[in-house]
């Protein structure tokens, strides 16, 4: 039995570099496709700073540097980098037609990407169900700043991240992600403690064990329930981008440069049952290859 890599089981083999699949949008063209996940980019880091500006000039700068140690920040953080990566390899490929950095780069920034991906479409609503679920105290915020702030943080996040299982062409999950997702939260419990330890504070409340330990059947309690959480989450993440494949039948806007996009109008014209069947043949690529040399015309002639 052939080993299988660590890019096959993300599903970033060479062969799907063609699909295009986290540049791409089934409704949406690249360029705008582009243009919205630089605007969510650009919204999550100017409310960061802004909070932090509000932070500093009503004598809680501590809290700048506490927000490193909270699960919700550092999930908010990896959808501003996540959104501004992506928002870069799109506007890249709606300018060449082709994955222009990450086909110069390591194969193994690909399953990165597609780690990250999992990541921003999981974190967020875990985020979300525990801060409304466990965290929240009636009655809403008195300031405005202090709802805006928690609106971003607690509600918009899992917004952005919906946006991006349902808007892009991205395939499902890879279940190999489990694991890391699995160890980031246990890297991220290591986070909490060295907190604890070397301020006395915890990021959240549900993770103090008490002074001599008292609690600590409790706070097991929780994190297997946080860890259930974030497989069913992970499960209906999966499950969401599985059915919007299937209602879109795979279909990709394909910039204007792209290769294959003469492929696609192709396979509109002459019928995609046939070319379903075609791309099992071993011959397909010199078929593809004669296609495209000949201008795209179905009859060959």
């Amino acid at each position: 039995m052939p080993r299988l890599s660590l890019t096959t089981l993300f599903g970033v083999d060479p062969i799907t570099d063609d699909e295009h699949h986290f540049e791409t949008s089934w409704i949406l063209p690249p360029t705008i496709l582009a243009c919205l996940r630089g605007l969510i980019s650009l919204y999550t880091f100017v409310s960061i700073f802004i909070f932090w500006g509000w932070y500093g000039t009503h004598d809680d700068r501590a809290s700048i540097g506490h927000s490193f140690s909270y699960f919700t920040w550092l999930t908010y953080w990896g959808i501003g980098f996540y959104t501004l990566f992506a928002a870069i390899h799109t506007a890249c490929y709606a300018r060449t037609g082709r994955s222009f950095l990450l086909d110069r780069w390591p194969r193994a920034f690909r399953v990165l990407h597609s780690l990250l991906y999992v990541t921003v479409t999981t974190y967020p609503f875990l985020v979300t169900v525990v801060y409304w679920v466990l965290l929240f105290a009636p009655p809403w915020f008195d300031e405005i700043f202090t709802g805006w702030q928690n609106i971003s943080l607690h509600c918009l996040n899992s917004v952005y991240a919906l946006l991006e299982i349902v808007l892009p062409a991205t395939a499902p999950h890879p279940f190999i992600a489990i694991p890391f997702l699995i160890l980031m939260l246990l890297l991220y419990l290591c986070v909490a403690y060295i907190t604890h330890a070397a301020e006395g504070w915890y990021p959240y409340s549900f993770l103090d064990v008490g002074d001599h330990g008292q609690k600590s059947i409790l706070v097991m309690g929780y994190c297997f329930g946080i860890l259930a959480a974030v497989l069913v989450l992970f499960l209906v993440s999966w499950a969401l981008v599985h059915l919007r494949r299937r209602l879109t039948h795979g279909k990709i806007k394909r910039a204007r440069w792209d290769p294959l996009r003469a492929h696609d109008a192709f396979v509109g014209t002459c019928g995609g049952e046939q070319l379903n069947e075609m791309k099992s043949m071993p011959v397909y690529g010199e078929v593809m290859g004669r296609f495209t040399s000949s201008g795209g015309n179905c009859l060959g002639g």
